[in-house]
């Protein structure tokens, strides 16, 4: 999947979000209903790279480059006090480098697992989000896809159930949060070692609760599982979003409770001086029918590369956690870090096959050039693999984004740094460079240097 939802989600208000008193008249009336529209055409190539050996799911040697397009169409309705409901067209096409494959901190967000030639439609998003404010002071709400303009309670509980992204609501970051106008890298845009529920195109079934304060937020999450390793659509029809209200004793229990993803977050907002900041620490837990590294390595040394690996496939928990930090240092300049770990035991499902990462980034306006609206970045990250999964890569294992046929183990280490040119209001363009060291955590392939054209419109 791609961290659209990664990063190209439209994230819940939290105090920090909210635009001041000043920027939005006292007497405005709240919106009672939206629209939006956004285009993201992003091209990567690399130029290709030293490699002694390539396997299945292997960054092509050779050179090559790819496009993905999106579009969403989305719309908001106000209900009655405090309830509102969304829903969200996306169309998708084309494929990241390689069918998405052979990096761990892969270089385009944008490019969903699922790939496609032609142009593909669904409905992404159809939510129903429920506030209730518990009085004193009130904050403003800026007009997004995903929220709509007026005033809510700073103390209040929110609910919002549907199909959605766990990002939706969870690991935000002002500097490092949407592959369509910041860091284009996962590492930069979410936690590489979270297997949040969801299907290839990075959505599911799912529900949060988030209670807010003045100074923080407690967030909970529960999602749908896949039921393979990148199952296509988690509501395909074998026990998916599509039996989710399936009663007892009219067919099988629903899935949901058996296959799960559970996540809580904490976020502490603060300030140093007259420069915000927050911190927001992560703690996830999953339930779901998938292999064991040590199961999985014992098949296929003993049958070989290739072999059947089901055998070792039964339910078993997974989990992790992740530290969230922003920090403004001045007017227009702020830095970013993400940190996760994960206990490496299980075979990830979803998202990616790192079980260790750790990024750090700045980014800034061109307001000393007298370019404002523009954005530049510069960010690193290092993500490796537990010995469990090196000893299934080693014996020939294929991971959602590795399998060289070996490994010669090293973590993997990125760079990456890009301009986002505001060209007219709304509409802008970003050049991207990216080098992998150790590609896919593999010391004999590489390095590789990807480069990068974005296109962005919004509406």
């Amino acid at each position: 999947m791609a961290n659209d939802t990664s990063a190209s989600a439209t994230h819940n208000v939290t105090s920090m979000d909210v635009q001041s008193d000043t920027e939005q008249p006292a007497d405005a009336q709240p919106e009672s209903w939206n629209w939006h529209a956004q285009n993201t055409d992003i091209y990567q190539g690399d130029p290709g790279f030293p490699a002694k050996y390539s396997g299945p799911h292997s960054l092509i040697s050779g050179g090559e480059a790819k496009e993905t397009i999106s579009a969403d169409l989305t719309a908001g309705v106000r209900l009655w006090t405090g309830g509102e409901v969304y829903v969200d067209g996306l169309m998708w096409q084309g494929f990241g480098l390689s069918r998405t494959v052979g990096i761990l901190a892969f270089p385009n967000a944008e490019s969903f697992k699922s790939g496609t030639s032609d142009p593909n439609l669904m409905v992404s998003r159809l939510i129903l989000r429920q506030t209730f404010g518990f009085g004193g002071d009130q904050e403003n709400v800026s007009d997004s896809p995903l929220t709509l303009a007026g005033k809510q309670d700073i103390s209040r509980l929110t609910f919002t159930v549907g199909r959605m992204s766990f990002l939706d609501v969870f690991d935000h970051n002002t500097y490092a949060g949407d592959a369509r106008s910041q860091f284009m890298n996962w590492a930069m845009v979410g936690n590489l070692t979270w297997d949040f529920g969801q299907d290839t195109i990075g959505y599911s079934l799912g529900a949060t609760v988030e209670l807010n304060q003045k100074n923080w937020t407690l967030r909970y999450g529960y999602f749908e599982m896949p039921e393979y390793i990148n199952a296509g659509n988690v509501g395909s029809g074998n026990g998916g979003e599509d039996e989710f209200l399936v009663l007892p004793g009219r067919g099988s229990f629903a899935p949901i409770f058996k296959s799960y993803a559970m996540a809580t977050e904490f976020e502490q907002r603060y300030s140093l001086g007259s420069h915000p900041g927050a911190v927001r620490f992560l703690a996830w837990m999953n339930h779901a029918n998938i292999d064991t590294y040590q199961d999985a390595a014992a098949i296929l040394l003993a049958a070989g590369p290739g072999a059947d690996i089901s055998p070792a496939q039964t339910y078993h928990y997974a989990f992790g956690f992740g530290l969230n930090w922003e920090q403004e240092i001045a007017k227009d300049f702020g830095v970013y870090s993400r940190i996760g770990w994960n206990d490496g035991q299980t075979q990830a499902l979803e998202y990616s096959d790192a079980n260790w990462s750790a990024s750090l980034g700045i980014s800034f306006k061109g307001s000393e050039w007298d370019r404002p609206d523009d954005t530049v970045g510069f960010g690193g990250v290092m993500s490796g693999l537990s010995r469990h999964n090196q000893a299934f890569l080693k014996a020939g294992g294929l991971g959602i984004e590795l399998g060289d046929g070996a490994i010669n183990y090293d973590p993997e280490k990125a760079l990456e740094t890009y301009y986002n040119f505001e060209m007219w209001k709304g509409i802008s363009a970003t050049v991207d460079y990216q080098l992998f060291l150790n590609p896919g955590s593999n010391q004999d392939r590489g390095p590789v240097s990807i480069f990068g054209i974005r296109m962005h419109a919004d509406l």
